[in-house]
């Protein structure tokens, strides 16, 4: 299982890195969408649709965001990005408010998603999260790699602190194996992490503490990111969204805090670029 988790691993990261640094924008645009459709398809899974509607919900997912690229290309760097656009705002601002307000409520209350309601909770979760991949990476192919293994790091950091210390679970009845020692572990990774790259992103003009809540907040964003795919996949009585990659699982496993994590950063990183320009 170790073999084969690791062979996968080492595929991703050989498509991931050359694709990152030099697919042309308008390619990168088209391969995340993709990757997307691919997770709406596995959306169907957690919904318990048929193959056939699963197969139509992926391919739905990925013609939206086509639709949204080819209805305003400068708002994903093609050629170049503008910024400040309603739709834009409206699409990370019910991201965030979802993430921060809705999904709180949802872990508390144990919500199972169905139908009509199931694929509009889909698109709020998939289409911010090819918006957020492809206007960071527009911005900077390091910014993006940088703002996604903040993800890594945290998972990284609560796996090993969860394991050495954890005794006090977290959330017992979505996801087990999660710990609040983890968890704190997590938050120190992040923070190591956060002050380490800070000057990458060129936020060193920003106020300390701020930059310390936002990584804070993102922190807490990936976790329940994570614990909402947990929830989902219980309800659903699946383990796995899929199993296209061997040894993870699915696209949606693989990427379930980055589905609340990139809107959260994009939002925040465009917002202060706009305001500053």
């Amino acid at each position: 299982m170790l073999k084969t988790r690791v062979i996968t691993a080492v595929v991703l990261v050989s498509i991931l890195l050359p694709a990152l640094f030099l697919l042309p924008q308008t390619l990168w645009v088209v391969l995340v969408g993709a990757f997307v459709g691919i997770a709406g398809w596995e959306w169907g899974a957690l919904l318990r649709w048929t193959a056939v509607q699963r197969i139509a919900l992926g391919v739905a997912t990925f013609g939206l965001c086509m639709v949204i690229a080819v209805a305003d290309p400068f708002a994903l760097g093609i050629p170049e990005l503008r910024l400040g656009q309603f739709w834009n705002t409206l699409i990370y601002g019910l991201a965030v408010a979802f993430w921060a307000i809705a999904i709180p409520l949802w872990l508390r209350n144990k919500w199972p998603i169905s139908g009509v309601s199931g694929v509009l909770v889909g698109g709020v979760v998939l289409v911010p999260t090819w918006l957020a991949m492809t206007q960071l990476r527009a911005l900077s192919p390091t910014i993006l790699l940088a703002t996604m293994a903040v993800v890594w790091v945290a998972d990284i950091a609560a796996y090993f602190a969860g394991r050495a210390l954890g005794k006090h679970k977290l959330a017992p009845n979505i996801s087990p194996g999660k710990t609040w020692e983890g968890a704190a572990g997590a938050l120190v990774g992040v923070m190591i992490y956060g002050m380490a790259i800070r000057p990458l992103l060129q936020l060193e003009n920003m106020h300390s503490g701020l930059w310390v809540l936002l990584l804070v907040v993102i922190t807490v964003v990936s976790i329940v990111g994570d614990l909402f795919e947990s929830l989902l996949k219980r309800k659903a009585g699946i383990k796995d969204s899929s199993n296209v990659l061997p040894g993870h699982g699915g696209v949606l496993d693989r990427i379930d805090s980055l589905t609340s994590t990139l809107p959260v950063v994009a939002f925040f990183l465009l917002s202060v670029r706009h305001w500053a320009a």
